[in-house]
């Protein structure tokens, strides 16, 4: 680096900004084990999301005293509320879609430290050393009892193209197998990090990665693009760098050919195994993977990427285990927030200033539904809504379905979302349903036997949309009660 920043951005940063507002944060130094009771405590505190009732928005909780671990903690829910997102990026929580969207245009480019220079690379670890365990140096939790083993669940994993020609960041599920052993579940298509895979098993060679974990949100939430936002050979931890306008610090790994995020607080160094892979549940034969974001116990997989780890390496002083519940809310941010970005910068180009605003909310993960807030100019606009719904659909083929609303609807309050549904809408008007199209295999509908009429193979679906916009002809006929200005209405609360 040509300029040494003093207090560059990471985990401890954004922490030491919440730490003294209880609604953030939250820490916790009664004795916990990481098997379970993690997830199992703060679904009742904070998870959110599609986990299951009862549940709320609660505060990020750091739980200080595990069972079975000595000097590490683990951090769970940084990200389980909009609102906080927004706190910590320093940004309007309503218009994070944009300002990612706008980060992804103006990208800032890491920069490499030197080893001294990386906290994360206090400790090292090697698997060579006889005593090398990696179930007993990184606290993974599970979320449940059914879990097929301890899961990285926030491990942002690094790997680039053989001649490194490309470098990409992307977040899988990770299990920890055994004492040097792994399972990566790579979903098939449109992952960059499986498009490196499979040219490193082209060669057969084992293909290097870093899994790094405990990070600044703004690494975590940008690094979730998926195409045609950020194509093929587009670094997402260029949106980071714009997020903070500050490059992200990268370090050459100990172990591997490959750099890790500096300022990490794990780091786990390893190769991908050419043509070999493991059952997903080989320890537990449960069946089950782990929760995911639809809110349904994710199927253990029989054949998940081998992962084989050749180095741990972490800071010396209570390194933090970054952890997410799949279904919660966390899970809405990391993916939801992106996604809107998404699709505004597709509509933006396509019909510009006629979406005013994007929310995934919960209910569908951040991945499977999204409401599109509407600007009707004059009537060449009445069904430029739908035209926006297509355009949504094609930015990100996992969306399921897509409400259209007005612009007197807040799109983040679902009641009045679904307002709409029983004030301006007919169903056999305003429903178009679009059959035959590729979505995500987490849905369990998703399957033939569902519905054998146009689900012809796992991961196909029928996609929705719900237009509860009013006819432009007719908005003076849908104008809602007007209510007082009341400036100073808070005194009534003294």
């Amino acid at each position: 680096m040509s300029e040494k920043i003093t207090d560059p951005w990471d985990l401890r940063k954004v922490l030491r900004e919440i730490a003294d507002d209880p609604e953030n944060y939250h820490e916790s130094n009664v004795a916990i084990d990481p098997d379970a009771e993690i997830s199992g405590v703060y679904r009742y505190i904070g998870a959110g999301g599609t986990v299951e009732r009862p549940t709320k928005e609660g505060p990020a909780m750091m739980f200080n005293n595990l069972k079975g671990f000595d000097n590490t903690r683990v951090l769970i829910g940084l990200m389980a509320s909009r609102k906080r997102v927004g706190k910590i990026l320093h940004h309007d929580w309503k218009t994070l879609g944009r300002f990612l969207k706008d980060a992804v245009e103006n990208p800032v480019h890491p920069v490499t430290v030197s080893r001294e220079e990386a906290p994360v690379q206090e400790v090292v670890h090697l698997a060579s050393d006889p005593d090398f365990d990696l179930r007993k140096l990184v606290p993974a939790p599970t979320n449940t009892e059914y879990d097929a083993g301890p899961y990285i669940t926030c491990g942002l994993v690094k790997g680039s193209m053989p001649d490194k020609s490309m470098t990409d960041v992307t977040i899988h599920r990770i299990c920890i197998e055994g004492k040097d052993t792994m399972g990566m579940y790579i979903m098939p298509g449109g992952r960059h990090i499986g498009h490196f895979q499979k040219e490193f098993e082209k060669l057969g060679k084992p293909m290097p990665i870093t899994i790094n974990i405990g990070l600044d949100p703004a690494v975590t939430i940008g690094a979730t693009f998926e195409p045609p936002t950020t194509p093929l050979g587009y670094d997402e931890l260029d949106v980071a760098g714009a997020l903070r306008q500050e490059p992200v610090q990268l370090v050459d790994g100990v172990a591997v050919d490959e750099q890790a995020l500096a300022r990490a607080e794990y780091v786990i160094e390893a190769e991908i195994m050419p043509n070999e892979t493991i059952v997903e549940d080989i320890n537990t034969h449960t069946g089950h993977a782990m929760p995911e974001f639809p809110g349904y116990n994710g199927d253990a997989n029989p054949a998940v990427n081998l992962v084989k780890v050749k180095a741990v390496t972490c800071r010396r002083e209570n390194p933090i285990m970054q952890s997410v519940i799949g279904p919660s809310e966390e899970h809405v941010s990391m993916a939801g927030i992106p996604t809107e970005a998404s699709i505004l910068e597709l509509v933006d180009k396509a019909i510009p200033g006629k979406v005013v605003n994007v929310y995934n909310p919960p209910a569908g993960g951040g991945k499977l539904m999204t409401i599109m807030q509407i600007h009707k100019d004059n009537e060449a606009d009445e069904g430029i809504q739908r035209q926006a719904a297509i355009l949504a659909f094609s930015a990100f083929k996992e969306l399921k379905t897509v409400w259209l609303v007005d612009e007197d609807v807040d799109i983040f309050d679902m009641n009045d979302v679904v307002w709409t549904m029983n004030t301006r809408f007919q169903g056999d008007m305003d429903l178009m349903v679009l059959s035959g199209m590729r979505n995500h295999p987490l849905d369990p509908s998703e399957r033939p036997e569902y519905d054998p009429k146009s689900i012809r193979f796992r991961g196909m679906s029928s996609k929705t949309v719900i237009d509860g916009t009013v006819p432009f002809d007719m908005k003076d006929q849908f104008e809602r009660a007007h209510f007082k200005e009341v400036a100073d209405w808070k005194k009534y609360l003294d």
